[in-house]
C-alpha cells in the first residue's frame, strides 16, 4: 500500500464517520456524565451507588459496543491496611479488609471485619469461615446476586436475564445491558505504586488525571483467578474501570480511533479464527503501554503507522507470553488462558496479517469499504464537516437512549431534588438537554403515579390533585420534546375531557407533518432543517423539531382499552408499551370523535390512522413498534363497531415481529371479536 499519509488521512475520516466526530464523542460522553450527575443522588438514597463502564461509556457506538454498569452497597467500606480501619464510623459501615498477601497479583480476598449491626442479606449470605475469619465469596457472591439483581425493584424495565461471568446480562428496549453487584475501595495507593511511579517518570497521564484515579480508588468484582487453588473461591479481581475512563478521555481523536481502529480489527478480521482468545481489553491495554511508553506521532496522517506499531506490540506480548495489566503489570493477563499449543495457533495468526502489513486491514468489510475507493483513486482525499443537523442526530440519539423512569413516587420526587442540585452547577449546552428532558420525563412519571394512587374522596382534593396534574404536564407539553405534548392529550382522555383532547390531536398532527422534524433519528428534509430550527437554541430545536415515541408503564393506567395490552406485557416481562406519536394522535383522535358522538369525524380518523399503517415505509411507524401500532388500529375498529376490520388489524398486529409481547393479547382481543362476530350471524 503506498502513499501510507494520505491512505491514513481517508482512514482518519472515514472513521470518523463510521466510530464518531470529535464532537460526536464529545456528545455521548457529555451526556453519560449528566445522566451519572442525576442518578447518583436518586441511588445513594436506596444506599447503592453506581458507574457506567464499558466501551459505550468510552464513547463508542458500534453493535459490539458493552453497555455495562457497576452497582456497588454504599455502606461498605473497603480498606487495603488494617490502619485505615479508623477512618470510618464502624456504627455506620461494615468495614472490609482486602488482603493480597497470598492471591495472584491483582487479585484479593475480602475479609469482613466489622458485622455487629444490621447487613446486607445479600453479603450475609457470601459469608464463608476461612483461617479463622469471615470472608465473602466471589463464587457465591455471582450466585446470589444474580438473584438480588433480578428480584430488585430497580430492575422492573430489563426483561431476560442470564448470568454471564460476574455479570447479569438483561435487554432494555431490545438493547443488551450488562451490570455487575461489587464493592468499591478509595484506598487503592497500596495497589498502584509501581503505576504512580512510572506515570510520573513519564509524564502520562497528566497530574490531574493521575490525581483524579487515586481519589476515585478501584472496584473489586466477582471474578477468581485461572489458577486452581483451593481458596480461588475467595479471590476478587480487581477492577480499574474508572480509571481506564479517565484514561480514554484523555485520548486524542487520533488515539481514540487508532482505539477503534483495534477493536474493528480483532471484531472483522480475527474473528472467525483466534478473535475469541483476545478481547477488547487487550485492545486497550496496548493503547495503554503504546501512549506511555512509545514515542508515536498521533497526527491523522501517521494513523496507519499507529496502528502497526500497537499490532506489533500485542504479537511481542503473544510471543513472550506476557501481557502485562496496565494498573498492576505484575498480573500477566495471558498466563492460564493460552496454553503453549493454543498461543502458537494464535501467533501464526497474527504472523499471517503482520506478513501483510497494513494491507490485512482489508480483510474488514467496514475499512475495506473506506481504504478501496482511495487505492483506486490515487487522488481521493476525503474531508468532512459538522453541521447543526448532525449534531442534533447525535445529541437526540443519545438523550433519547436514556431512562429516567421509575415505578416509584418517592423516586421522582428525589429526582426532582437532583434535577435543582444540579441545575445549580456550571454545565455544557447538551448537558442542560439532558437536565430538561430527565424534568419532563420524571414529571410525566409523577403526573401519572398521582392520578393512579390517589386516595382523595372530597370534590375539593380531587379538584386540586387534577389542577396539579394538568399544570405538570402543561409544563411538560413546554419544555419537553414536540411530542409530549401528547401526555397531557392522554391525560384529559382518561379524565373524560374529549372536546380538551381532539384541539391538542389536531396540533400535534399538525406539528408532527412539519418536514424538518427529527423522528426516529432521521430528518426528512435536513436542508429544511437547517433554515427553518437551525438558529435556535439547542433547546428550542428539541421543543419543537425533536420528536420521541410515547412510553406507557405497564403498571400505571393510561388509557382503559391498553390495559390487556399493558398486563399481558407486564406479565411476558415487559416494562412498558412504546407507541409512535402520530399512532398515538390518531388513536385519541378516533376514539374522542367516537366518545362524543361525531360519528363522521371519528371515521375519517380511523380512515386516516389505517393509511398511515399501510403505507408508511418506516418513517413515522418504525418496525419494532408495528405489532402494537396494529392493535392499536384494531381496538379502533373494535370500538367503533368495524368488528371485520379489527380482525384483519389483529391478523396483522400477529405478523408483525413480536417486540412489544403483545401476542397473547392480540389473540384475546381476536376471540372476543369473533365471539361477536359469531352472534351477530
Amino acid at each position: 500500500m503506498d502513499q501510507i499519509p494520505r491512505l491514513s488521512e481517508v482512514l482518519y475520516v472515514g472513521l470518523c464517520r463510521k466510530i464518531g466526530t470529535p464532537t460526536e464523542v464529545a456528545i455521548r460522553r457529555d451526556v453519560l456524565d449528566m445522566e451519572e450527575m442525576i442518578k447518583k443522588p436518586v441511588y445513594n438514597h436506596e444506599g447503592i451507588a453506581m458507574m457506567k463502564s464499558g466501551s459505550y461509556r468510552e464513547g463508542f457506538r458500534m453493535k459490539s459496543s458493552d453497555k455495562d454498569t457497576m452497582f456497588w452497597i454504599c455502606n461498605y467500606k473497603l480498606i487495603s491496611d488494617i490502619s485505615h480501619f479508623r477512618i470510618y464510623n464502624t456504627s455506620q459501615h461494615h468495614i472490609i479488609l482486602m488482603e493480597d498477601s497470598d492471591t495472584p497479583p491483582g487479585f484479593v480476598r475480602l475479609r469482613l471485619l466489622t458485622s455487629k449491626h444490621e447487613e446486607y442479606s445479600l453479603v450475609k449470605s457470601c459469608h464463608v469461615h476461612f483461617n479463622g475469619g469471615i470472608y465473602i465469596s466471589s463464587s457465591v457472591w455471582m450466585e446470589n446476586s444474580f438473584q438480588f439483581q433480578t428480584s430488585n425493584e430497580s430492575a422492573f424495565l430489563l426483561t431476560d436475564f442470564t448470568l454471564h461471568g460476574p455479570c447479569t446480562t438483561s435487554y432494555f428496549k431490545f438493547i443488551e445491558v450488562d451490570s455487575a453487584l461489587c464493592f468499591a475501595t478509595i484506598c487503592s495507593s497500596k495497589f498502584l505504586r509501581s503505576f504512580v511511579e512510572r506515570c510520573q517518570r513519564h509524564a502520562w497521564p497528566p497530574a490531574t488525571v493521575l490525581e483524579k484515579i487515586l481519589r476515585n480508588g478501584c472496584h473489586c468484582v466477582a471474578v477468581g483467578s485461572k489458577i486452581v487453588s483451593t481458596s480461588n473461591e475467595l479471590e476478587w479481581r480487581l477492577s480499574f474501570s474508572q480509571a481506564e475512563q479517565q484514561l480514554v478521555c484523555t485520548m486524542s481523536h487520533v488515539q481514540f480511533l487508532c482505539y477503534g481502529l483495534l477493536k474493528i480489527f480483532l471484531k472483522e478480521v480475527m474473528k472467525d479464527q483466534q478473535g475469541s482468545l483476545l478481547c477488547s481489553y487487550y485492545m486497550k491495554t496496548t493503547m495503554f503501554w503504546i501512549m506511555q511508553y512509545d514515542n508515536v506521532t498521533w497526527h491523522p496522517n501517521n494513523l496507519l503507522d499507529c496502528f502497526w506499531k500497537c499490532y506489533k506490540f500485542l504479537i511481542h506480548s503473544i510471543y513472550r507470553g506476557v501481557f502485562p495489566n496496565f494498573f498492576i503489570p505484575q498480573n500477566n493477563m495471558i498466563m492460564n488462558k493460552l496454553d503453549s499449543e493454543t498461543r502458537e495457533s494464535l501467533l501464526q495468526q497474527l504472523y499471517q496479517y503482520y506478513r501483510m502489513g497494513v494491507s490485512c486491514l482489508l480483510l474488514s468489510p467496514t475499512l475495506s469499504s473506506i481504504l478501496e475507493s482511495a487505492l483506486s483513486r490515487p487522488y481521493l482525499v476525503l474531508s468532512f464537516s459538522e453541521t447543526v443537523t448532525d449534531i442534533d442526530l447525535c445529541g437526540q440519539r443519545e438523550i433519547f437512549s436514556l431512562v429516567f423512569t421509575t415505578s416509584k413516587l418517592s423516586a421522582c420526587f428525589h429526582y426532582l431534588i437532583s434535577i435543582d442540585e444540579v441545575s445549580r452547577l456550571s454545565i455544557s449546552t447538551c448537558q442542560s438537554l439532558v437536565l430538561q428532558y430527565c424534568t419532563t420525563n420524571t414529571l410525566v412519571n409523577l403526573a401519572f403515579e398521582m392520578a393512579n394512587n390517589t386516595l382523595s374522596s372530597t370534590h375539593k382534593d380531587v379538584y386540586i390533585l387534577d389542577r396539579m396534574i394538568c399544570n405538570m404536564l402543561k409544563l411538560v407539553a413546554k419544555l419537553g420534546p414536540m411530542s409530549y405534548l401528547l401526555y397531557l392529550a392522554l391525560y384529559y382522555y382518561r379524565t373524560g375531557r374529549y372536546d380538551k383532547t381532539l384541539p391538542i390531536t389536531y396540533l400535534a398532527r399538525q406539528r408532527l407533518s412539519q418536514d424538518f422534524i427529527m423522528r426516529g433519528f432521521f430528518i426528512f428534509e435536513r436542508q429544511r432543517y437547517k433554515e427553518d430550527v437551525g438558529n435556535l437554541s439547542m433547546s428550542k430545536r428539541m421543543k419543537i423539531a425533536w420528536v420521541d415515541n410515547v412510553s406507557v408503564l405497564n403498571n400505571i393506567l393510561y388509557i382503559e382499552e391498553l390495559y390487556l395490552e399493558q398486563f399481558v406485557s407486564q406479565h411476558n416481562g415487559g416494562a412498558l408499551l412504546m407507541i409512535p406519536p402520530f399512532v398515538m394522535v390518531g388513536m385519541l383522535s378516533v376514539l374522542s370523535h367516537y366518545r362524543l358522538g361525531n360519528r363522521s369525524q371519528c371515521l375519517q380518523s380511523l380512515t386516516d390512522l389505517q393509511t398511515l399503517l399501510l403505507y408508511d415505509d418506516g418513517t413515522y411507524v418504525p418496525l419494532e413498534l408495528r405489532d402494537l401500532s396494529w392493535q392499536i388500529l384494531g381496538i379502533c375498529q373494535h370500538v367503533v363497531g368495524d368488528l371485520s376490520g379489527a380482525l384483519r388489524s389483529y391478523e396483522e398486529s400477529l405478523r408483525q415481529e413480536s417486540f412489544q409481547g403483545i401476542k397473547d393479547a392480540t389473540d384475546i382481543r381476536k376471540r372476543w371479536v369473533k365471539g361477536q362476530l359469531d352472534r351477530n350471524i
